[in-house]
């Protein structure tokens, strides 16, 4: 099925850099936003000043604030707005999607209250009549290198090969590599788990303790992550690919990765309200942390640099206390 229109939901710094990625290989783009302000200043500016300023919008790229306009007629939907804003917005265009419709979550987080990834919340919301095709884009990409060009390489992943093959045909460009993929369960525990260790390596990195620590931190936190996806069903090998290591490690060492900063600026010895207050957008990394930690608590998967995050930013634990509790911890077999 040839897509000839995309309906972008989310004019973030990610939603912007996916919307210009299609807008430049001439795919009609609706690109929709919330916040009316912001979707004025967009439609008088042409270019997202706030998050991807210096790159003009291609005319094939039109910004609303109706969500029924943004959908209609669109052949795929792609999620691009934060995980505890998901199911909201995911209610409301539900019933407005034709069938057959693809949707596409770009989001990299679980919901907080439920533990969901965004797949399965969606199926969740998905009662009335038959599913379209959910699947997922992820992987290691700064949102403000995409529109400059330097290429990334991504996985789209669902568990309808035909579907992932049709997301990976619709986002390839030049500079932009797509791959396909099957385990979308593992790809969003990868998505979501790699901000809360970026957050844990950069209070690491804000202590002064080196590379060595981080390179620890990265490697441990895998195995971490890996051990969650696979208690989920998810494929082992998820985690040495582009979703999981390549993301974790980008994140982890990035100075664009918002979650890394949160880590930096807690190691330094600002609180979490005042690390949150310096921001202007969202890293997902602080929410994760506490829905995972209530999820590996219901799985009964053991996560210690989860916990001393949760500890850190829940309970107010001091981050040098944390990383002391964690390499002081009883010694364990590598791989046992």
């Amino acid at each position: 099925m040839k897509i000839d229109k995309v309906a972008m939901i989310g004019a973030g710094s990610w939603g912007t850099a996916l919307a210009l990625v299609l807008a430049r290989k001439n795919i009609r783009v609706a690109l929709w936003d919330r916040d009316a302000d912001h979707i004025a200043n967009l439609v008088r500016d042409r270019e997202n000043k706030r998050h991807q300023p210096d790159h003009p919008f291609p005319e094939s790229l039109e910004v609303t604030d109706d969500l029924g306009a943004a959908v209609q007629g669109a052949g795929c939907v792609v999620m691009v707005v934060p995980s505890h804003g998901y199911r909201a917005v995911f209610r409301e265009l539900w019933p407005q999607l034709s069938d057959g419709t693809l949707v596409v979550s770009a989001v990299k987080g679980i919901e907080v209250d439920s533990g969901m990834p965004s797949a399965d919340l969606m199926d969740q919301e998905n009662t009335a009549r038959q599913p379209p095709h959910l699947c997922l884009l992820s992987g290691p990409g700064f949102a403000p290198e995409v529109p400059d060009r330097p290429p990334p390489a991504v996985p789209a992943a669902c568990v309808d090969p035909e579907a992932a093959e049709q997301v990976q045909q619709l986002f390839a460009a030049e500079y932009f590599r797509v791959y396909a993929a099957s385990d979308v369960k593992g790809l969003e525990i990868s998505s979501a788990m790699k901000n809360v260790i970026a957050i844990g390596a950069g209070i690491c990195d804000g202590l002064g303790y080196g590379l060595n620590t981080r390179a620890a931190l990265i490697t441990r936190g895998l195995a971490e992550i890996a051990r969650m996806g696979v208690a989920m069903g998810a494929q082992p090998q998820t985690f040495a690919g582009l979703g999981g290591l390549g993301d974790l490690v980008l994140t982890c060492t990035g100075d664009l990765s918002r979650n890394r900063t949160v880590g930096l600026k807690l190691g330094s010895g600002l609180t979490l309200e005042e690390v949150l207050a310096q921001m202007t957008m969202v890293a997902e990394g602080v929410k994760t942390t506490r829905s995972c930690y209530h999820l590996a608590r219901r799985l009964g998967v053991e996560m210690p640099i989860l916990e001393q995050m949760y500890q850190v930013l829940y309970n107010g634990k001091r981050c040098e206390d944390a990383v002391r509790d964690l390499f002081q911890r009883g010694l364990k077999k590598e791989n046992g």
